[in-house]
């Protein structure tokens, strides 16, 4: 994603737990508030933990520049649903959302009648060069596996 960003003219800011590598590929590392107090667009790329759970709520939303862009294809539990509503509601930001809390989407899900969002139906990943390259690493994993040489094997321990 950073290498798309930078063939946009981006400057690429992240916020990672693994400062040092991000500085060896090359990319400006911040912390999430400063990060979230400076970027324009904010992309989540991160699994759903404890210690991202809800990162992105009342507080951090107000640390975004006004018009900023948020965009998540990654956890819906990443963000407070309901606080991400209200600042989209009231024109603080924009939101490109991929994922959402609980899938499909209960009825009252406060963003299904937002303003400023775009949601897709957590298909973004779905591209034909994605779908292609999936088809590939399955039929090269049967191939290795019918000469002998499983890849991607999970072993069942004995009792």
């Amino acid at each position: 994603m950073a290498q798309i960003g930078q063939a946009f003219g981006m400057h690429v800011l992240v916020n990672s737990r693994h400062p040092t590598k991000v500085s060896q590929l090359g990319y400006q590392w911040l912390t999430l508030t400063e990060l979230l107090a400076t970027a324009d667009v904010v992309s989540l790329h991160c699994p759903l933990t404890g210690e991202t759970e809800q990162m992105i709520n009342a507080n951090t939303l107000k640390l975004m520049p006004a018009k900023a862009l948020l965009v998540n294809t990654a956890r819906g539990g990443l963000i407070d649903e309901s606080a991400l509503a209200a600042a989209l509601n009231q024109g603080q930001i924009y939101a490109a959302l991929d994922v959402l809390s609980s899938e499909p989407p209960q009825a009252d899900n406060p963003l299904l009648s937002c303003a400023n969002v775009t949601i897709t139906p957590h298909i973004a990943w779905a591209t034909f060069e994605a779908r292609g390259r999936l088809l590939q690493i399955a039929v090269d994993n049967l191939a290795a596996f019918i000469q002998g040489n499983a890849v991607n094997q999970v072993n069942k321990k004995e009792s």
